[in-house]
């Protein structure tokens, strides 16, 4: 398989997608991007590399249809649940020896005898408490590591802690585990796609020895062995001067986010973004070219890297804010929106007893007010209007977002808010990429792909922003 990748450098995560020379998306790939963007670039790559697996995968499920019955879909979905499940144990393994070398560098911990297996009692219930993370009825509340492993690891640490009666202290469970998981969300893992899902279907077929069985082990072999080709790569986003590109190959976010929401959705003409460090009110033509744009240009407030610092006042992850702010039962009026005194309103009003889902609810309709005034000044909302960016995905920025276009424009204005919307700058990029391939300058060398993975080893500090 032949494939262009996009890849989008955000301040908060970092996304690539993968298009083959018919344009197809034929693999996405997202991950955190606070610490370091070399290795976020690396990880978000290979994420979209073993997705395009996955997608040859799909396709030699449906060669064996007759043979393995029922929906290749299905198959493709409990497989890559399987995958997926895999990679989170290794990983909890990694997390379990970065947690052991934390203890050995802590040197006035006077408990270590006492920390060491508990660490390690929480780390067993973890793995065990795994499966229902993957390809169960109740789903996942977020794809990161870091947003699963937090959430399971304080559970069974507090478990641990009471178990114990005082002989372990749940905060110094707690510390180890944060001075650890960094360094394991940020590593680049090289790991072989084939063994891990062979491992994976071994998981789902156990053994089987049926005609069924042995066509799901043919088709992930024919998955696993296949080629791959990267033809072109093209960057952009918040960190794309970092990117081992030609300069030729960095292309604006406005550029990619109006291309990739027009891909998606082809009667946009107005694509709203929020990121983690800025906002953009974007106006395409019929071809999705950018005719006008206005963005935020002082601070990140009214971003998400605003909720982001409410989410940590709140001691809630991020994914969590959406959800709560949508069980409001009034919308407290919020007048500061920077994010330093944002934070400091918070607290006053959580300690005058305002709930915090009506606090939350104000300071959703702040960030999307500041967005619709760019709105305004970029030529106001034309009919479609795509919704693009990580706060895309925050439930309750998409319902206010809503509520305002229609107190201000034609309530039939119709609002395009993907789940998938996260992607658009990376699916702009990988367009533009396909271009450079069609008129014979795809903007890719073989040390681009070695320069990435010599940067992610490297794993310099990311710039201050």
């Amino acid at each position: 398989m032949r494939v262009v990748v996009g890849v989008d450098l955000g301040s908060t995560t970092t996304k690539a997608v993968l298009l083959d020379e018919q344009r197809r998306i034929v693999g996405r790939g997202i991950t955190n991007s606070r610490s370091n963007y070399e290795v976020a670039c690396a990880v978000a790559r290979e994420e979209a590399l073993t997705a395009a697996r996955f997608t040859m995968l799909e396709r030699e499920l449906e060669r064996r249809a007759a043979v393995l019955g029922g929906k290749p879909s299905e198959r493709e979905y409990a497989l890559r649940e399987a995958f997926r499940l895999e990679i989170y144990l290794d990983q909890l393994g990694e997390l379990h020896e970065e947690m052991e070398k934390v203890l050995k560098s802590l040197s006035f911990i006077s408990d270590r005898g006492k920390l060491s297996p508990a660490i390690g009692d929480v780390v067993s219930s973890m793995k065990s408490e795994a499966p229902k993370l993957f390809g169960g009825a109740g789903g996942r509340k977020s794809d990161f590591f870091r947003d699963l492993a937090a959430a399971s690891y304080m559970s069974a640490a507090e478990k641990v802690a009471a178990a114990s009666k005082g002989s372990v202290n749940y905060e110094r469970l707690t510390g180890v585990f944060d001075r650890a998981i960094l360094d394991v969300e940020t590593r680049l893992q090289s790991r072989d796609f084939g063994t891990v899902l062979r491992r994976a279907a071994h998981r789902l077929t156990r053994e089987d020895g049926s005609a069924a069985g042995k066509a799901l082990l043919e088709a992930v072999e024919g998955a696993a062995s296949s080629a791959i080709e990267e033809m072109s790569f093209v960057g952009t986003g918040y960190g794309r001067q970092t990117l081992p590109f030609p300069k030729q190959a960095v292309k604006s976010e406005i550029l990619c986010h109006g291309r990739g929401a027009h891909r998606v959705f082809p009667g946009t003409r107005t694509v709203l973004d929020i990121g983690g460090q800025d906002t953009k009110a974007i106006q395409v033509d019929d071809h999705g070219v950018v005719t006008s744009f206005q963005m935020n240009d002082r601070c990140a407030a009214g971003c998400g890297r605003y909720l982001g610092y409410i989410a940590d006042e709140l001691n809630l992850g991020l994914h969590e804010l959406g959800p709560l702010a949508l069980g409001a039962q009034r919308t407290v009026k919020v007048n500061s929106t920077c994010t330093v005194f944002a934070g400091a309103e918070l607290r006053e009003r959580l300690g005058l007893g305002e709930r915090r889902e009506d606090i939350l609810a104000g300071l959703h309709r702040s960030i999307m007010l500041r967005a619709m005034s760019l709105l305004a000044r970029s030529g106001g909302i034309m009919n479609e209007f795509t919704f693009t960016g990580g706060v895309c995905k925050n439930p309750m920025a998409t319902k206010v977002l809503r509520e305002l276009v229609d107190e201000n424009y034609d309530k039939n204005t119709v609002l395009n808010a993907h789940a998938d919307s996260i992607y658009m700058g990376a699916l702009g990029a990988a367009l533009f990429g396909v271009d450079d391939l069609e008129a014979g300058r795809p903007a890719i060398l073989p040390t681009f792909v070695e320069k990435v993975r010599a940067g992610a080893a490297a794993a310099p500090a990311t710039p201050a922003e």
